[in-house]
């Protein structure tokens, strides 16, 4: 069993910078791909990037660009570099674990999962 608590979320203005994290704990949780994914309201959850345990990052191809997933696994943390955020980037940012992978960018292997952080951009 792995938990994730996220951490980073706050209101910025259009066009600012955000950085996410994703403090994990539990059994193996430095050996586990990771991710992170946003739901804004009214909408479905969506796919923002992913990171296999030994850093390899991956990016659908919608959202390349803007954010960069890296993580620390000497302090078993994952992080969600924002930039040039804009108002429709409005949403709770979920960290997930994709338990029993290593490496995996197959959304529907992420199977832990955060509380959300909400993060709120001002035009």
């Amino acid at each position: 069993q792995v938990q994730l608590v996220e951490s980073g979320g706050g209101l910025v203005q259009a066009g600012g910078s955000l950085r996410l994290s994703c403090a994990a704990s539990g059994r193996s949780a430095s050996m586990l791909a990771m991710g992170w994914f946003r739901q804004a309201p009214g909408k479905e959850r969506e796919y923002l990037a992913a990171i296999s345990w030994n850093n390899s990052p991956y990016y659908p191809d919608s959202l390349k660009g803007r954010f960069t997933i890296s993580r620390d696994n000497t302090r078993s943390t994952v992080y969600l570099q924002m930039t040039d955020l804009k108002p429709e980037d409005t949403a709770v940012y979920y960290c997930a674990a994709a338990a029993g992978y290593a490496w995996t960018f197959n959304p529907a292997d992420f199977n832990s999962w955060g509380q959300g952080t909400q993060v709120t951009i001002s035009s």
